[in-house]
């Protein structure tokens, strides 16, 4: 096998992805769980009467703050384009909405 060189700063990465990945879920929600060493980002597809998880990322706490960052600077740059994003409000926490075992 060979062996791993360190990344140079400014040295491009080629990624690769499967065209099921290229073409994207549909997600109108999610849930978010953490631990001190990960956080884990489910997104869900509810159609009433029922719902499914289409992706599941479990990532580290520094990788999800980064990501919290560069959203948020991604909200500002669409909303300087289009206009406020209206604010709604978040379902009941006690809904029917989740997983039965």
């Amino acid at each position: 096998m060979p062996e791993q060189q360190p990344q140079q700063p400014g040295q491009q990465i080629q990624i690769n992805a499967k065209p099921e990945v290229m073409n994207g879920v549909y997600s109108n929600v999610m849930r978010v769980l953490h631990k001190p060493e990960e956080f884990i980002l489910e997104f869900i597809n509810i159609q009433p009467p029922v719902g499914e998880m289409v992706a599941r990322i479990i990532t580290t706490p520094g990788h999800v703050k980064r990501i919290a960052k560069v959203l948020q600077d991604n909200i500002d740059k669409y909303e300087a384009q289009f206009g406020k994003i209206p604010d709604y409000e978040a379902p009941a926490q006690n809904s029917e909405i989740g997983f039965k075992a």
